[in-house]
């Protein structure tokens, strides 16, 4: 996509969307989900990640990230959370991105230090896993976004996202930080949700 003729907040969602494909490509790779031979290693913004190869799979991340283009580019999406499940479907974790993107920035991108601030981000991911936990067996994986507000309900793309039916933490959960950047035109932040020591095992009949 050409990003020259798009405004400061079209540039800094393309860049984002770019940039969540390939750091949940890591995220799922990271965790062990699927064997090693279903990714393979590339560079991207000058760091070494794993790039799914599953043609379901890089479809399934790749739609995913990039439906979301529209609502980071008008401010709507607050987070974009991987979340894995065990076979009840209940969260037994959850990496979290939390974004926000200046709408009223009207400079020119300085496109290379965005990707700066966010290499950052994959190099933090890479080291990630002794504050993971395994996961439990027979268990699932979504990607799910929060919006600050719904779209309106004529907005096409909105109509492709449904409502989460995910179980819900009783307890407030206990977070990990991984990393932040706030340099204008974004803010993010990426943390690790796990379940509460106190949080009930059995989800409320």
């Amino acid at each position: 996509m050409d990003r020259k003729n798009q405004t400061p907040q079209g540039q800094i969602a393309q860049v984002v969307v770019e940039f969540l494909e390939v750091a949940i490509s890591c995220i799922v790779f990271l965790k062990g989900f699927y064997p090693p031979r279903a990714f393979e290693r590339r560079r991207y913004m000058n760091v070494v990640v794993q790039k799914a190869l599953h043609p379901e799979l890089t479809s399934y991340i790749h739609s995913v990230t990039f439906g979301l283009l529209p609502f980071i580019q008008k401010g709507l999406v607050e987070r974009v959370v991987v979340i894995f499940y065990d076979k009840g479907h209940v969260p037994t974790e959850k990496f979290v991105f939390k974004l926000a993107v200046n709408q009223s920035y009207r400079s020119k991108l300085e496109e290379a230090n965005l990707e700066f601030a966010l290499r950052a981000f994959l190099i933090k991911l890479t080291v990630a896993e002794p504050v993971t936990r395994p996961l439990p067996p027979d268990g699932s994986w979504e990607v799910t976004a929060y919006f600050r507000s719904l779209p309106g309900d004529g907005d096409r793309e909105a109509q492709l996202w449904i409502p989460t039916d995910a179980e819900l933490w009783m307890q407030p959960p206990q977070i990990t930080p991984i990393k932040s950047v706030s340099c204008d035109p974004l803010t993010m932040q990426l943390y690790l949700e796990h379940p509460s020591v106190t949080e009930p095992k059995e989800p409320p009949a």
